[in-house]
């Protein structure tokens, strides 16, 4: 879409500016608005304002005239107004109210942020939805951060739920461990047994320790992550983006409204014109002079009509500018949150298989004890009843 030009009063400090285009930098206004400024391209040397979170200046409208000359409209010539009306819709498309270079007619234009897929190069048009509703391009980011508000609530709740299970867990093999069965197996095979059933309690302990960990180091991070306030922060940017495209359609309704009367008028002072050359009426050349007069009138109303939709286009440009790397910057910081979170679950995974492994090792050692000789030599010594064998009986 073609820039529309600005004029702009910067502050004397420019602030650092992170990963922008060529040619454009980012100052900050003394309310502390951040503005984004292409100083490269300049037109009539002006500076086209890529976006802003205001205009800190009127722009100056006669620099920005880009549809019509600094000569009324009404003040042409029919075949030269049409000439100059033929020549811009050839060049520029209108569509939905915002004015589009019409692809074929126009250079391609250069991203503002090339090889970075970045939000505020994509999404100047509006679609529609399967239910065949118009949406516009940044209503489509705005559902995307709320999707992801969404998709950050599931993750927590899925985390709940294997903290759940981890506790359930834990419980059961503290239950297990208590039971009194095979308790009185006895010799190295009895040790290695106990270990084993001891091995239950250290691993619930384990588990107890993950779900704690798991609850406070990612779920509740993932719930408080965004608050309340999120979404009354979306709303605020998408109110300020439909305001400003609301007036947008106002202005482009007056643009139109003004066109239309200008046609009259032309045709108004052509009849008349033409009726006084061949003199099939009394009007004379004050009756002419009047509807040239009021020609021009009109022509002038088109030019401020025209004016007035130019700036207003400006404004959401910049706004949309402004707000779609915010909102890209807030997508980035959601996805490296998540990812941060993420590996600590695995993490915390890990340590748990760690200290499980741990909870076993006493009892792979003592299984490498067992020795049958042993427990027989043991329990021999402990439950022998005479190691005098019987003899013959003599008569």
């Amino acid at each position: 879409m073609q820039q529309p030009v600005v004029s702009c009063s910067m502050p004397a400090e420019e602030i650092e500016s992170v990963r922008l285009p060529v040619g454009w930098k980012s100052y900050r206004s003394p309310e502390g608005r951040k503005y984004y400024v292409n100083a490269s391209t300049k037109v009539n040397g002006r500076q086209l304002l890529g976006a802003s979170g205001q205009v800190l200046e009127r722009p100056d409208v006669s620099l920005r005239k880009t549809s019509l000359s600094n000569q009324s409209p009404g003040s042409t010539s029919p075949a030269r107004r049409q000439n100059k009306e033929k020549e811009i819709k050839e060049t520029k498309i209108t569509i939905n109210c915002v004015t589009f270079p019409v692809p074929t007619s126009a250079p391609e234009q250069q991203l503002l942020k090339p090889s970075e897929w970045s939000y505020c190069d994509y999404f100047w048009a509006d679609k529609r939805d399967p239910q065949g509703a118009t949406v516009s391009g940044f209503e489509v980011l705005l559902q995307k951060q709320l999707k992801g508000k969404q998709m950050q609530k599931e993750m927590a709740e899925f985390i709940r739920e294997r903290i759940k299970i981890e506790e359930e867990y834990a419980k059961n093999l503290s239950k297990l461990s208590m039971f009194p069965m095979a308790a009185q197996e006895e010799g190295t095979i009895g040790e290695a047994w106990a270990q084993l059933k001891k091995s239950l309690a250290d691993e619930a302990e384990v588990h107890l320790k993950f779900s704690s960990k798991l609850q406070s180091e990612v779920e509740k991070p993932l719930l408080t992550f965004r608050g309340d306030n999120f979404k009354k922060d979306m709303k605020k940017y998408d109110h300020h983006i439909a305001d400003l495209r609301k007036q947008l359609v106002s202005r482009y309704a007056a643009v139109e409204k003004a066109r239309k009367a200008l046609a009259d008028r032309q045709k108004d002072l052509e009849v008349k014109t033409q009726q006084l050359e061949i003199k099939l009426s009394n009007k004379t050349e004050e009756d002419i002079k009047k509807a040239r007069r009021k020609s021009t009138q009109a022509g002038d109303d088109l030019m401020r009509c025209v004016d007035l939709y130019n700036q207003a286009q400006s404004k959401w440009f910049e706004e949309m500018v402004t707000t779609s790397l915010e909102l890209e910057r807030l997508e980035v910081e959601r996805v490296e949150t998540i990812q941060q979170l993420l590996r600590q679950y695995t993490t915390l995974r890990h340590e748990t298989d760690m200290f499980n492994q741990s909870t076993m090792e006493p009892v792979d050692q003592l299984l490498q004890s067992v020795d049958p000789a042993k427990d027989r030599e043991l329990w021999v010594k402990e439950h022998k009843t005479g190691d005098l064998r019987p003899v013959d009986m003599d008569i």
